[in-house]
């Protein structure tokens, strides 16, 4: 892949990537809106307890398909062998933990870096959104 390819497909990839973590993110506010009343009713421990659980599973669930997919694209490029490697390279990489067991060869390593800034934002946009979420949680409960 040329270094014009991998810009393209590595920002593509990474806008989709950014889609996911939006619409998730804004579909957990929403849900979390329209229950917030129902929760409260049933006490301060429940009241703030569920908005964080809430908030917590949307977000691991947005990082897991954003890892799943990067692990399609290694798959479908049959970059990486099977499925197992794909997706344990995919998380190492979003999570920039970077074992460097499974490296990729020189016409991918800017491609692949786009996997890395993906989850350096996607984990930075889901604490700030999680600190905003808790703040105003907190403020509801404790400060009204």
């Amino acid at each position: 892949m040329t270094l014009l390819h991998q810009i393209v497909w590595g920002s593509t990839f990474l806008a989709l990537c950014f889609l996911v973590e939006i619409l998730l993110l804004t579909w957990c506010t929403v849900t979390i809106i329209k229950w917030d009343e129902k929760w409260s009713a049933k006490g301060v421990f429940f009241g703030t307890a569920t908005p964080i659980a809430v908030s917590l599973a949307f977000i691991v669930a947005t990082h897991t398909i954003q890892v799943w997919i990067w692990a399609i694209v290694w798959v479908l490029l049959e970059v990486l062998p099977d499925w197992n490697s794909a997706i344990y390279f995919s998380l190492v990489t979003f999570t920039t933990l970077g074992y460097g067991d499974i490296v990729l060869g020189e016409g991918l390593r800017i491609f692949g870096s786009f996997a890395a800034v993906a989850g350096l934002l996607a984990f930075g946009l889901s604490t700030a959104y999680l600190v905003a979420m808790m703040t105003r949680v907190f403020q509801e409960k404790f400060f009204t």
